[in-house]
Parts: structure tokens; sequence; C-alpha cells
């Protein structure tokens, strides 16, 4: 594309692009950055002219937002996975006899299926994948519900 072209395309479609981004996103930076990037994009790329411009250009934006929402969601499965050291103080309390049976008396009277998955993380050492294997769901459902478990522990314990 030349840069006269691109010019005007920046000119007549930035705002509407923007605002398209901005409710999609609902963050001013993010959809500033995302309509950035849209614009180098598409000034990078060749206009095949088979839609509007303005639809072309929100196709892009909303690939953009998709591809930022998968990457932050990686983070952020990342960011649990990471967690064992706020994990490993709870599991020290394990070890002592008095926590531990306390814990163990917690975990008889819980419901299923958090006391199997919280049992098979700690006591079994499994991680979430072979859990959600166990189970026939997601990984992301073995973590919430070990999470789950965890704090209903954690609550209870408190209670006593």
């Amino acid at each position: 594309m030349d840069k006269n072209t691109a010019e005007k395309l920046y000119e007549a479609f930035y705002m509407k692009v923007f605002s398209y981004v901005m409710t999609l996103t609902r963050d001013q930076n993010d959809a500033m950055e995302i309509t950035q990037e849209t614009f180098f994009r598409a000034i990078s790329s060749e206009f095949r002219g088979e839609s509007e411009s303005f639809t072309w250009l929100c196709a892009i934006a909303k690939n953009l937002f998709i591809d930022e929402k998968r990457r932050h969601a990686k983070f952020e499965d990342a960011a649990l996975e990471e967690q064992p050291d706020t994990q490993k103080s709870f599991e020290k309390s394990l070890m002592d006899a008095d926590t531990s049976i306390r814990i163990h008396r917690i975990l008889h009277a819980m419901e299923e299926p958090y006391k199997e998955v919280f049992q098979l993380r700690i006591f079994g050492e499994l991680s979430f994948k072979e859990i959600s294997s166990i189970f026939g769901k997601t990984e992301t459902w073995a973590r919430v519900t070990y999470h789950r478990a965890r704090m209903m522990i954690k609550e209870r314990m408190d209670e006593q």
C-alpha cells in the first residue's frame, strides 16, 4: 500500500476502528495499542477489495483482540501453575501432626469432587493435567476445583 493511500485510510477510519476496539477491550490503552497494530498490519498487507475498508480493518482488529485474549489466558494459566510457592506453606502445615489430623477430618466430611481432587493433587502428587484426565474434564476445571477445595479447608480450619 502506498503512503498516500495509507494516510487516507488512517485519517478516514482511525476513530471508527478505535471506537470499535474500545467496545471489545473496554480499556483505552489496550484499544489504542490494538488500533495502532491494526493499521500497521493493514498498511503492511494488500487490501483485496473483497469487503469495505472499514469492515476489513475491523476484522483485523477483532483478530488482534482475540490473539491478545489468548495470549493473556495462557499467561494466566502459567501464573496459576507457578503458584506452588503459596501452596508450599499450606502443604508444610500438613506435616504438623495436629494440623494433619484436622485436615484429614475436614477432608473426610468434604463433598466430592473437591475431596478427591485435593487428595490427588496433594497426596498423590498428580499434575492438573493428570487429574483432569482422570475426571474427563479440562485442566482449568481441575485447577479451579483444587483451589476451591483449598479455600474450603482453610475456611473450615479457621472456624475451628
